[in-house]
């Protein structure tokens, strides 16, 4: 057998299956022919140990606790690059040159207002809906307005439409929390930068101009960069499904904010923050609760710990647990939260049940306390982390756009259920 291929057994079959090698040295298994030469597929219940692309947008080691876009560390990036950078890279592969990044800061400019006509939408949408919910139809909304098309190969109109999209995302989130709340939507200002913009849309009024503090433009441009992309999470892996039947890029990434939504992925910072707020209403110490985990009490989890890649503690909770502590700090004000999640966080670290199982603070343990102190609401903190994952969402759409022989996603199955049977008359049904 060769060094480069993988031997397996099957009723007596030896089978040879190559091993593909990655950048960094990771191993894959191809069984793309296994059920064509065995009869046979594997059976991998949430895609745990199954690679499903192949692809050049973000690098983890969950073992080492170790995230790069494009092969730049994130602690670079979250301490140096923009947003509007970190998008460039991910999507088109480098960092942007001088040109590169004002032509593009232009088109963010330019594109950052939503057509008329969309902005009766909102007065259609039920009082306090989800904003998830509303960002997911004006995506697809958009996308009837701009009619994106964009073939293989075509780098100006997808610079273009990139631009389009992450630019309008901020304002569609923006328009909806002021109509969730009864206030008039307040439009974009051309000589604001993206992130100042958007808390300009999110906190001016009509009468008073908001006027971000750079410690809190700088905090949001960080949570953004952060969230930006991370490899085949369940809603990037639903954005390069749907991709996958061609469908364009704002309803690929539309479904994305969909997949987003739930408790166990984007949602758990808000997760988080109620299990804190409980913690802080009935008084319960950090050990406490730790114990009530534990023993599984009271439904207790111990929410922003653990992650399905990470075996160590998740790089992105460290810089933010720092950028935390520095936005108080300089806005001179103290969230309880944050120091009872220091408090919790160091007891869990201290604690062998936790270490054994390799439960350690993940990014959500520490965002939503960013998001509380600039002023962003819970109901809004799942829809941040939409605008700053728009990025990797195009990238991905990106990779499967530019693949000629990419074929449509189409898992299979292990089918578990009645063997066959036949129909039965209605007058002799039990």
């Amino acid at each position: 057998m060769s060094a480069n291929t993988a031997k397996i057994e099957i009723d007596g079959t030896t089978y040879e299956l190559p091993i593909v090698v990655g950048t960094e040295g990771e191993k894959a298994i191809d069984i793309s022919q296994l059920r064509a030469k065995t009869g046979c597929i594997t059976l991998d219940d949430g895609y745990a140990n199954t690679g499903s692309c192949k692809s050049k947008i973000t690098f983890i080691d969950g073992e080492e606790g170790t995230l790069r876009y494009r092969g730049i560390p994130i602690e670079e990036l979250a301490e140096r690059a923009s947003f509007v950078e970190t998008a460039w890279l991910l999507i088109f592969g480098e960092l942007p040159n001088t040109e590169q990044r004002e032509h593009f800061r232009s088109l963010l400019t330019k594109y950052s207002a939503l057509p008329t006509a969309m902005l009766k939408h909102f007065d259609a949408f039920p009082a306090n809906s989800n904003p998830m919910a509303i960002m997911s139809a004006m995506i697809n909304s958009l996308s009837m307005h701009e009619r994106p098309l964009i073939v293989h190969g075509d780098e100006e109109a997808l610079i273009d439409y990139a631009a389009r999209l992450i630019s309008k995302v901020r304002t569609i989130a923006a328009a909806a929390y002021k109509s969730s709340r009864g206030e008039p939507i307040i439009q974009p200002k051309d000589s604001l930068k993206y992130v100042d913009n958007f808390l300009h849309m999110m906190f001016s009024k009509t009468y008073d101009l908001y006027e971000p503090l750079p410690e809190v433009s700088q905090a949001i441009n960080q949570f953004l960069v952060l969230h930006a992309d991370h490899e085949q999470n369940c809603s990037t892996s639903t954005v390069r499904m749907v991709a996958s039947g061609q469908a364009n890029m704002y309803a690929a990434c539309s479904a994305g904010v969909v997949a987003l939504w739930g408790q166990r992925h984007g949602g758990a910072n808000v997760a988080v923050v109620q299990m804190l707020q409980r913690m802080l209403r009935e008084h319960i110490t950090p050990k406490q609760f730790l114990e009530e985990v534990k023993k599984r009490e009271n439904g207790s989890r111990l929410m922003g710990f653990g992650h399905r890649v990470y075996k160590n503690m998740d790089p992105r909770a460290k810089i933010l647990r720092k950028a935390a502590g520095k936005l108080l700090n300089t806005m001179e004000s103290s969230d309880p939260l944050l120091e009872l999640a220091e408090e919790v966080a160091a007891e869990a670290l201290a604690d062998d049940y936790f270490i054994e199982r390799s439960l350690y603070p993940n990014v959500d343990f520490y965002s939503g306390i960013i998001l509380r102190a600039v002023g962003i609401p819970l109901n809004m903190f799942t829809v941040m982390f939409a605008i700053g994952r728009m990025p990797g969402w195009i990238a991905n759409w990106k990779e499967i756009n530019d693949n000629t022989s990419q074929r449509i996603y189409r898992p299979r199955q292990l089918y578990i259920g009645k063997p066959q049977n036949h129909w039965v008359q209605r007058n002799k049904r039990g």
